[in-house]
């Protein structure tokens, strides 16, 4: 009889073990979920902070611009190292990378007369944020004379 009442509580030990790996198993799934939407928007706010930085830049080098014909630069290096003077400026620390990709690869926006407008993300997950953009953050892609009418470059 002993043996048998023993069985028994081996085998709902063992029942007991597999639900509550099952349980830790599940809140772990939760948890790497709710830790990866937070990558994300983190990645998504990091994006918005860049962008807003070579938007920044690219303004500044276009107001820069000596004599009456404004330009915007060639190449994202020219925001550097603006050599159209004699004393160089610096229009931006750095060139950023793409928080989404990790890649320093980015979209470029062309104005028509030549030049980089703007800057985009090459990545091709969809985004989390999709509304409640500030002003600046919501044109989406805009032809020089538009920009320049909303206050941007």
């Amino acid at each position: 009889m002993r043996s048998g009442s023993a069985g028994r509580a081996r085998g709902f030990t063992y029942v007991a073990m597999l639900i509550s790996v099952a349980i830790i198993g599940v809140g772990l799934a939760g948890t790497a979920e709710v830790w990866s939407l937070a990558q994300q928007r983190e990645k998504e706010a990091e994006l918005l902070f860049v962008g807003n930085q070579y938007r920044e830049a690219i303004g500044r080098y276009y107001d820069a611009t000596p004599g009456g014909g404004k330009r915007y630069p060639e190449k994202l290096e020219h925001l550097l190292e603006d050599n159209r003077y004699p004393m160089p400026k610096r229009h931006l620390r750095k060139l950023y990378a793409d928080p989404l990709t990790g890649k320093a690869e980015w979209g470029l926006m062309e104005a028509p007369d030549g030049g980089i407008v703007g800057v985009h993300s090459l990545s091709t997950a969809t985004p989390l944020k999709q509304a409640e953009f500030g002003n600046a953050d919501r044109t989406k892609g805009c032809e020089p004379r538009r920009c320049r009418r909303q206050g941007l470059p």
